[in-house]
């Protein structure tokens, strides 16, 4: 078991020789180890040469049957993922080890390497890299998407914080305002020089709030036509089902990844963080769902049953029926997400040709 760090050029010793994942994509500190090589600075820079390299010191070191544990296979480490994966050598995702671990018995490069491997051949779950063009695309757009969103959001909480603290003028034409025409007005603002001097600066505060708002809104729509546009090309039905558009559909594409890297319902049920989990005490028999997994992909199945609780006659009827049979409405929500999740999964299962 092989898990790759990086420690500089050619002529890898074999402490020196295990690479670094986390280096081998995106470069190295000066606070790392690697540092201290001479080529570090610019081989690493260079994967492709630092990566076959590692293939290289694995072919001497470990022959044969082997499986790469790449730590941040899904960021840092993704470009060596990527590397091994397509000589058709076997990679799993490893993850950080226990931090308490770090604390008490050091941390280096070599004892990293060692654990992660250790971890990897101790797990009963091995976990493979996200892989395919189209899910990286989703992924990426995803995350800037959040941004806009993000940015969108505090510009507006800000904007209405100003027109509560605005000059009494101002704030009697502003605060009754739909968000719409509120947004026109701000953004249209103009210096003046009859205006006090409070509120010409907080007209000017405004207009750039406004504006700022505005171009959030128009780059999130813009990512999400582009979301839309690849959903529909990797699996077209997702939409179908309701609850799901284009930025719950990716989500789930996205954790899905390709064929093979969820092997059943139960592992896909325990990867959106709704296994069942035994919550017993005394006479109390009951169940709670995980609190572990990918939370992307948790928070897209609380949007769909959000969704269908409100418009979809057949869930309302569902959760009537369980609430009929002495459920309370946050269990029968609770076995609607474990549902959800077996059903998407069944439906990814029909999509996989189109998982590329």
């Amino acid at each position: 078991m092989i898990r790759p760090r990086v420690h500089g050029g050619a002529g890898l010793a074999p402490a020196a020789g295990l690479i670094r994942s986390l280096s081998a994509f995106g470069g190295v500190t000066h606070h790392s180890p690697a540092a201290r090589f001479p080529c570090a600075q610019t081989g690493v820079h260079r994967t492709l040469r630092v990566e076959s390299a590692a293939v290289r010191f694995a072919d001497e070191h470990a022959p044969g049957a082997r499986v790469w544990a790449v730590e941040g296979a899904g960021h840092y480490g993704a470009g060596l993922a990527r590397h091994l994966s397509g000589r058709g050598e076997t990679v799993i995702e490893s993850g950080r080890g226990p931090r308490d671990e770090r604390r008490l018995r050091g941390k280096d490069d070599p004892l990293d390497a060692v654990r992660a491997a250790r971890a990897a051949l101790a797990s009963e779950k091995l976990v493979l890299p996200r892989t395919g063009q189209r899910r990286e695309a989703l992924r990426l757009l995803l995350v800037a998407r959040r941004s806009a969103v993000e940015v969108r959001r505090r510009a507006l909480v800000q904007l209405r914080s100003v027109i509560v603290t605005a000059p009494d003028r101002l704030r009697d034409q502003l605060q009754a305002l739909p968000e719409r025409r509120l947004l026109e007005r701000c953004s249209h603002f103009r210096r003046s020089s009859s205006c006090p001097v409070d509120e010409l600066a907080a007209k000017l505060v405004l207009r750039t709030l406004a504006r700022r708002i505005e171009a959030a809104t128009f780059e999130a729509e813009q990512l999400e036509r582009e979301l839309l546009a690849h959903v529909r090309a990797l699996a077209p039905r997702l939409l179908d089902e309701p609850g799901v558009g284009p930025i719950v559909a990716a989500d789930v594409i996205v954790a899905w990844s390709h064929p093979g890297r969820v092997r059943s319902e139960a592992a896909f049920a325990r990867l959106a963080g709704v296994a069942p989990v035994p919550a017993s005490s005394g006479q109390t028999i009951r169940h709670r769902l995980s609190r572990g997994g990918d939370r992307q992909l948790n928070r897209a199945l609380h949007t769909i049953v959000l969704h269908r609780r409100q418009h979809d006659p057949t869930t309302q009827a569902y959760i009537d029926r369980r609430v009929a049979e002495g459920k309370s409405r946050r269990e029968a929500t609770r076995l609607l997400k474990r549902y959800l999740a077996r059903h998407l999964y069944r439906l990814l299962q029909q999509t996989e040709p189109l998982m590329t």
